[in-house]
């Protein structure tokens, strides 16, 4: 039987709220910004329930909608639009690692906290519960659809379903370039850049791509693993390595990686963690040891040793 987050008796499922937009470059900038200026500001109602809110955001009201969305399922904002969080305060504030999303740092960052967070429904659960590497989009259908079964009060359609995979496909997968579809529409999500998913023959099938990744470093797989740690396992002071890299939600399932590319990032954790985090085999047993808590701030610290060094993407914006 499932287990995990998503097969909770509470659990809600979440397939809706991007207005079928897959998520675009330059928004996740223009959310935390525009929440940051006002968020401070005793009474201020929500920046994206403003009169001139398609004047400020230069966009129309769904996307809109949208662009709130996104900010908030990857962790940017919070509290419905209303203030920004210290993962955007890090990476996107006026003194932040990474303003304008040029590094890949960012993007997996990003990509973490959208698809570690079981309330993102599809994209949590495509990373962390699909059983096998290739499919279409029919499979991943016939999954969501599964699952909300088990949740009935939820009221899932199959036309939701539908758009919600067809949302996260197009946040991976880059759009090929057709006359039929137009500027606006052809603009890929950011994250396609990750190479996570790529496209297979001419069927519309598509493939998960685990293993090695180049761009991802050792300080970002540190915060994840803290980000991992504290919210499942936080009473413990080990950890195993099976945990890890398969259980809902790990750093193994959600940054595809496989056994030998996980125990890399690993072996490198006591020197990126300041020791915090200590990685042992000892007797054939593998394991995290935990020396000391430290708070989610000090974790985003593990990543800045990252920057530069992967590739910098040079696309026009």
């Amino acid at each position: 039987m499932p287990r995990g987050r998503l097969y909770e008796q509470d659990y809600r499922l979440r397939l809706s709220g991007h207005q079928t937009f897959p998520l675009r470059y330059g928004w996740l900038k223009k959310a935390f910004d525009a929440v940051a200026e006002v968020e401070h500001v005793d009474g201020r109602r929500p920046v994206f329930l403003d009169d001139d809110v398609i004047a400020k955001f230069g966009v129309g009201r769904n996307m809109v909608g949208s662009m709130r969305h996104w900010a908030v399922a990857t962790g940017i904002i919070s509290n419905g639009g209303r203030a920004t969080t210290p993962l955007g305060q890090y990476l996107l504030g006026a003194r932040g690692l990474d303003p304008f999303m040029e590094d890949p740092v960012t993007l997996w960052l990003v990509h973490w906290s959208l698809c570690s967070n079981p309330r993102n429904t599809t994209w949590f659960w495509a990373f962390n519960h699909f059983p096998a590497l290739t499919f279409d989009r029919d499979a991943l259908v016939k999954g969501i659809k599964s699952l909300a079964s088990e949740h009935p009060e939820s009221r899932a359609s199959i036309s939701t379903i539908r758009n919600d995979v067809a949302c996260f496909i197009r946040t991976y997968v880059a759009r090929p370039p057709t006359p039929a579809v137009s500027h606006e529409e052809s603009l890929d999500s950011p994250l396609t850049e990750l190479g996570l998913i790529q496209t297979i023959g001419k069927g519309g099938g598509f493939r998960f791509v685990r293993g090695q990744k180049p761009s991802l470093g050792a300080g970002t797989v540190a915060y994840a693993v803290h980000d991992f740690w504290s919210g499942r396992f936080s009473a413990a002071e080990t950890l195993s390595f099976e945990a890890l890299a398969h259980e809902p939600g790990s750093p193994g399932r959600v940054f595809l990686l496989n056994e030998n590319a996980l125990a890399d990032y690993l072996i490198e954790i006591e020197s990126v963690s300041g020791g915090a985090y200590r990685w042992t085999e000892t007797a054939g047993l593998k394991q995290l040891i935990r020396t000391r808590r430290i708070i989610h701030e000090k974790a985003l610290k593990f990543v800045r040793r990252d920057i530069g060094r992967g590739y910098r993407r040079k696309i026009a914006r």
